[in-house]
């Protein structure tokens, strides 16, 4: 399921799916799809693999759809509906952020400004929001204008760097970071230390997800901190023309490995813990 034809700053969507399916096709017989029509034709085949599909907020109901027909079914969908990060959109950055997890500190609308540092300013973005639609930056009176209640705020921290962690079946794949805070999809290969990488199994194994490719998106402050940013557990750009070659085809190979074992599961037993989507 994607759509080859969205245009996402700074990422060539349709590039990577192409690239993706014609090494998969080497092992399955892949068709692909738009996102509004996968509902009517997910029947036809053994596993639904959710790639570059774009943010649901543009096809809500047709989204909708497709995940009710996938529990109801039993449907192999890849990546499982059990997410409870982005996938249910952003309330779990709020939820993560009260019970002490390293998250930027967020609270949902005004009322819950107390209990953030004090900045100069703060990003305001919503919690159905994807892809950095509807995100603004705005100075401490500004935000106190704000009449949404269906929004996050969070401080505006000063970074040194981006970094994303890869995951594919909660095994990790590799990283890669942005040396550049500007430009944040200009990546290159990071060599993630074992704390890094307890920080990004943390939020894995927080999330449960079985099947599927999560990306923990973090920010290393200028107190060399990392914080989650986001994790991107419905479909998660993968970045695949900035590793190496070797790293692609391994990442190939063990995706190819984890769709083969997803194929082979009794479809009955798929999505029983699905997570409920709030109404949007």
């Amino acid at each position: 399921m994607t759509d080859l034809s969205y245009e996402a700053r700074g990422r060539r969507y349709g590039d990577e799916d192409l690239y993706l399916s014609s090494r998969l096709r080497e092992t399955f017989d892949v068709a692909l799809c738009h996102p509004v029509d996968a509902r009517a034709l997910m029947d036809r085949f053994d596993v639904v693999l959710v790639r570059n599909s774009g943010p649901v907020i543009y096809y809500p109901q047709q989204y909708q759809a497709f995940r009710e027909h996938a529990l109801a079914t039993g449907a192999r969908v890849f990546n499982d509906l059990t997410g409870k990060a982005d996938m249910a959109g952003k309330q779990y950055l709020v939820d993560l952020s009260q019970a002490g997890y390293p998250v930027i500190p967020t609270v949902d609308g005004i009322e819950g400004l107390d209990r953030l540092p004090d900045c100069e300013s703060y990003v305001v973005k919503p919690k159905f929001g994807a892809d950095s639609v509807g995100l603004r930056i705005l100075d401490p009176t500004q935000v106190r204008g704000i009449d949404d209640d269906d929004v996050l705020i969070q401080p505006h921290v000063e970074i040194d760097y981006e970094v994303s962690f890869y995951f594919i079946d909660r095994t990790f794949e590799y990283a890669l970071y942005a040396p550049d805070s500007a430009q944040r999809w200009r990546l290159r290969a990071y060599e993630p230390t074992e704390t890094d990488l307890s920080f990004a199994r943390r939020f894995v194994d927080w999330n449960g997800i079985a099947h599927g490719i999560q990306r923990v998106d973090a920010c290393r402050t200028s107190e060399g901190t990392l914080l989650l940013v986001e994790l991107e557990d419905l479909n998660p750009y993968l970045s695949l023309d900035s590793i190496s070659d070797e790293r692609r085809r391994t990442f190939v190979r063990h995706l190819t490995g984890a769709l083969s074992e997803l194929a082979s599961t009794d479809p009955g037993a798929v999505g029983d813990d699905a997570v409920d989507l709030p109404t949007r």
